[in-house]
């Protein structure tokens, strides 16, 4: 009898979209606290692009043997459950798999992991839109907790990228902690961003008590605060370089199970926006990626197995 498979997409030397492989591997049964879940859906982020590319193979963080697993967030259905696991069969999920070095990723048909990284997907709230929410989410949310409660007096946030999935997850989430938000991006975005809930500019001063820099501006975002102000970037492997007495931290995005499933809620409620550019199969991977590198897609390419 020939051992089930399941195809996935790798890339075993990098080298932009066309280094990408479709590889048929072997299913596996759930070990003890796992689960296997058939995918619905997997979106395609920038960090991915990153290791297509060969970006974090150069700075020694993948090193694979064989082949590199792609993609990072996930939702789908529970197809089988290892010891100690009490999901039911066929229960909607998402998820995020953190880390680089690995050989697996959520460009699959099908995804073991431990249970305790998955949530369930709320009524209401379909899988396709479900997959977006859990790194972009959670790295918004972390952001926000990293800058923490704005002071009085000095609660003016910039969010660079402001019309991305990060940063337009920053704009929503950032006046709970008293931030009184304007976001950075193209004029064409404007009608997005105030959409959110922000004020909007195209072309920002300095002079900003903190700059939230979901674009990853480096340099120039720093010039935009204040000084003895704070800045938080998204790169853990370049950190903004402190100056002026400004406060730098960086996010490095985590698994945070109770989080991730409170941002599902407020998606399935509306409160959230889960933006989707378009749904594309599993073997159209390489365009998607060419189209994400190209820039200005809002909202999410997710891929269907």
């Amino acid at each position: 009898m020939s051992t089930p498979t399941f195809r996935t997409a790798v890339v075993r030397t990098p080298g932009g979209p066309d280094s990408i492989e479709i590889i048929d591997v072997p299913v596996a049964e759930p070990g003890p606290g796992e689960v296997r879940i058939g995918v619905a859906a997997a979106p395609v982020n920038p960090v991915d692009l990153g290791v297509v590319d060969g970006f974090f193979h150069g700075i020694g963080l993948i090193d694979q043997p064989h082949h590199t697993g792609l993609g990072w967030d996930v939702a789908g259905t529970v197809e089988a459950t290892g010891d100690g696991v009490d999901l039911a069969l066929g229960t909607p999920v998402a998820g995020l798999v953190t880390g680089f070095d690995r050989d697996f990723g959520t460009y699959a048909e099908k995804l073991t992991i431990p249970a305790a990284d998955l949530v369930g997907v709320p009524d209401g709230l379909d899988l396709v839109a479900a997959s977006v929410v859990p790194l972009n989410g959670l790295a918004a949310a972390q952001i926000v907790d990293l800058l923490g409660d704005a002071p009085a007096g000095a609660d003016r946030l910039l969010v660079t990228g402001a019309a991305g999935a990060v940063g337009g997850y920053v704009v929503t989430l950032a006046p709970e902690r008293g931030w009184r938000v304007t976001g950075l991006a193209r004029p064409q975005d404007e009608e997005l961003v105030r959409g959110l809930g922000a004020d909007f500019t195209a072309r920002a001063e300095p002079g900003w008590d903190a700059v939230a820099d979901a674009a990853f501006l480096g340099e120039q975002a720093i010039a935009l605060v204040r000084d003895g102000g704070a800045i938080v970037g998204v790169r853990p492997n370049v950190p903004p370089v402190a100056e002026r007495g400004i406060a730098v931290s960086v996010v490095e995005t985590r698994q945070d199970p109770d989080r991730l499933a409170d941002l599902l809620a407020r998606a399935a409620a509306g409160e959230l926006p889960t933006r989707v550019h378009a749904v594309v199969p599993l073997d159209e991977v390489a365009d998607a990626h060419r189209a994400v590198a190209k820039g200005g897609v809002r909202g999410r390419i997710v891929l269907r197995p």
